[in-house]
């Protein structure tokens, strides 16, 4: 049996894999947009020799059928009279000086309203009429709709309302999500809106997971990476896709955290570049989860790790903007036409402009797989340079300082603007692109250490062998006057029955499941709450909790706990990463390619130029250096210097 992780991204899709022997391997090839799993088969063909495949694959199908509003002919269903939920919102302004701001047009094509009601109590006051079901079934058959979301008031307490019109309309053929299964949770909106989006992505995700299992053999296995995280089988995948919407960069957050705690390192802000995009996460010793996502304005209220995504990647395009100021992104060449010096592009990107820098090295484009096109880049940045009155070179720095400006805020947003102190991280980088910026980004926010592990083009996909089963639950309970434990612990018993039940049809024993139990959290007259563990000492953990994050505690205040949260996880075996003895300071005489001036603050520097492969731990890299490798080209600036480590991890301080 072969075990592989595959990660889809905006310009490659790649595949890790180990043999039954221990052996690891490696494989790129481009992205295919059209469908993205004519890429996936090619690469599992490419890789899979008639062997017996164990599959974990991090998805963007639903995230770019948000993206690019894709996605089915979608019905929205609530009471009478609650219609607007999904178009009102909420107050909040994300542009709040922006006079022109237009929230985003909602994802439904038409909102319904059925005459019946559920108290807060969850008692019955008027009840579902099968008459006016019945009307507005032929009304949606008629009207060529081909998916459905649910989410009627207070369903989180009776969802009997739902349930009757999920059956219904299954029978009829209609792709259905109601909200007492996928959020049931107070707050309509969020819930009204995380229902949407999963009805909306619903049937392209089921065809897209059908293909696969249709075309991979009948004795392989699949199984799909979360947004948590967590794997799931693909029929929780095709009823619930909302929750593969960071599917992909998940995975390299679960593999970064793996990978790190094995150096010793516990605290790590990940920087994964790609070709499209550049996702940053923090982990102090656990990923940070977040049930407050957005994507393109929509709340996403099922358990994400909290992952910050900007607009540059490799692939991101550079232009002069109306007011003559450069900028970078968020629109990416891709892999169709993709940079200049693919072959193919006309507009400059960040991937060009390392190039053009010298910093990356064309015979060893993707272990010299891929040929580069340099003369492209020179002969199309000198025309650019002349237009704007730059010099070829500041035209391309510029670029990488824009770019780098990007990431630098978003890498902020997850620390600083949190109350971490970036000092007390190293920075975990990964991706294509990451290794070219990675050094630049930690002096630029004082993170003493970067950790570069050995194919970090590809570790989103290693990440996927390392994520266990995960599933998570909720429930609001709205305890304003009960707190106690024992109160608290029976009402995880229901979850945790339902938790045991879905595990154990999928092949898992109860012994097999790991729980952790979660709070949220707040004071009375509190609009938002905290997510604390569920322990004994809950009340005084959540005020220690509120200071941290608020810098102020009230013990005399009353506290309610508005949601239990339940993780139900199963541990899968972890593949070996193996460790080296360290050979000394002086790396190998093979290891050193040869030299080349490479362009830094303006000026060539002759830099010397290694092959990956041949670094040993304990080798030691002053800058400036290139380092090449299959997956990615990681820079040493001048100021730096590059370690290896027992893992053949580079460490790159400053």
């Amino acid at each position: 049996m072969l075990i592989v992780g595959v990660d889809t991204g905006g310009t490659f899709t790649d595949f890790v894999y180990l043999d039954e022997k221990g052996n690891w391997g490696l494989y790129k090839t481009l992205s295919t947009p059209h469908n993205p799993a004519v890429a996936v088969l090619k690469g599992l063909k490419e890789i899979g020799n008639n062997q017996t495949l164990n599959i974990t694959h991090g998805s963007t199908v639903a995230t770019n059928a948000v993206l690019e509003r894709k996605g089915a002919k979608t019905a929205f269903i609530t009471n009478k009279g609650f219609e607007d939920i999904i178009y009102i919102g909420r107050q909040n302004r994300a542009q709040l000086y922006n006079l022109y701001y237009k929230k985003p047009k909602p994802l439904v094509e038409k909102s319904f309203g059925l005459d019946c009601r559920v108290n807060s109590l969850g008692e019955i006051i008027k009840d579902l009429s099968k008459e006016e079901l019945e009307r507005l079934v032929k009304t949606l058959k008629e009207e060529e709709f081909e998916a459905v979301a649910v989410s009627f008031l207070f369903s989180f307490q009776n969802p009997i309302h739902e349930k009757k019109v999920k059956e219904r309309f299954e029978k009829e053929g209609f792709f259905v999500s109601i909200s007492s299964e996928i959020v049931p949770e107070f707050r309509e909106y969020e819930r009204s809106s995380t229902t949407v989006i999963n009805s909306y992505v619903m049937p392209k995700m089921y065809s897209y997971i059908n293909f696969l299992e249709e075309n991979i053999k009948p004795q392989d296995t699949l199984k799909i990476i979360q947004s948590n995280g967590g794997i799931i089988s693909p029929d929780v995948v095709k009823r619930q896709p909302v929750r593969t919407i960071l599917s992909g960069p998940a995975g390299g957050v679960v593999g970064a955290l793996y990978i790190g705690k094995l150096a010793g390192y516990e605290k790590l802000i990940t920087f994964d570049m790609g070709g499209t995009s550049t996702d940053v996460s923090l982990i102090d010793r656990q990923p940070s989860i977040s049930t407050e996502s957005y994507i393109e304005g929509f709340p996403v209220k099922v358990p994400m790790i909290d992952i910050h995504t900007v607009g540059a990647g490799g692939g991101s395009i550079a232009y002069i903007d109306k007011g003559g100021a450069l900028q970078v992104g968020p629109e990416s060449a891709g892999a169709d036409p993709g940079p200049i010096c693919y072959g193919k592009g006309e507009r400059p990107t960040v991937t060009d402009a390392n190039l053009f820098l010298g910093r990356l090295i064309p015979e060893f484009f993707l272990g010299g797989k891929m040929k580069l096109y340099p003369d492209r880049v020179k002969k199309i940045f000198t025309q650019i340079a002349e237009q704007i009155g730059l010099s070829p070179v500041e035209f391309a720095e510029g670029i990488l300082e824009v770019a780098n400006t990007k990431m630098e805020r978003a890498l902020r947003k997850i620390s600083v603007e949190k109350g971490y102190n970036p000092k007390e991280f190293i920075l975990f980088s990964f991706g294509g692109a990451g290794g070219l910026h990675a050094v630049f980004l930690a002096k630029m926010l004082e993170i003493p250490r970067v950790l570069v592990s050995p194919n970090p083009g590809t570790l989103s996909a290693l990440g996927m062998l390392m994520a266990d089963i995960v599933k998570d639950y909720s429930l609001t309970v709205l305890q304003e006057n009960t707190t106690s434990y024992k109160t608290l612990f029976e009402m995880f018993q229901i979850l945790e029955k339902k938790s045991v039940d879905e595990m154990q049809a999928e092949g898992f024993t109860k012994a097999d499941i790991k729980f952790e139990r979660f709070l949220d959290v707040r004071y009375k007259g509190q609009s938002y709450e905290l997510t604390i563990p569920f322990t004994k000492d809950f009340i005084h953990n959540f005020h220690q909790t509120h200071e941290k994050v608020y810098g102020y505690k009230n013990p005399n205040k009353q506290v309610e706990v508005v949601n239990i949260r339940l993780k139900a996880s199963v541990e899968r075996r972890k593949p070996n990463i193996p460790t080296f003895e360290f050979r000394g300071k002086t790396p190998l005489e093979e290891a050193l390619l040869f030299e080349r001036e490479v362009i830094f603050d303006g000026k060539p520097y002759k830099t010397k130029v290694y092959d990956r492969d041949k670094l040993l731990p304990g080798n030691e890299i002053n800058g400036s250096a290139i380092i090449v490798e299959y997956s990615s080209t990681i820079v040493v600036p001048p100021f730096a210097k590059a370690t290896v480590d027992k893992y053949k991890n580079l460490i790159i301080s400053y």
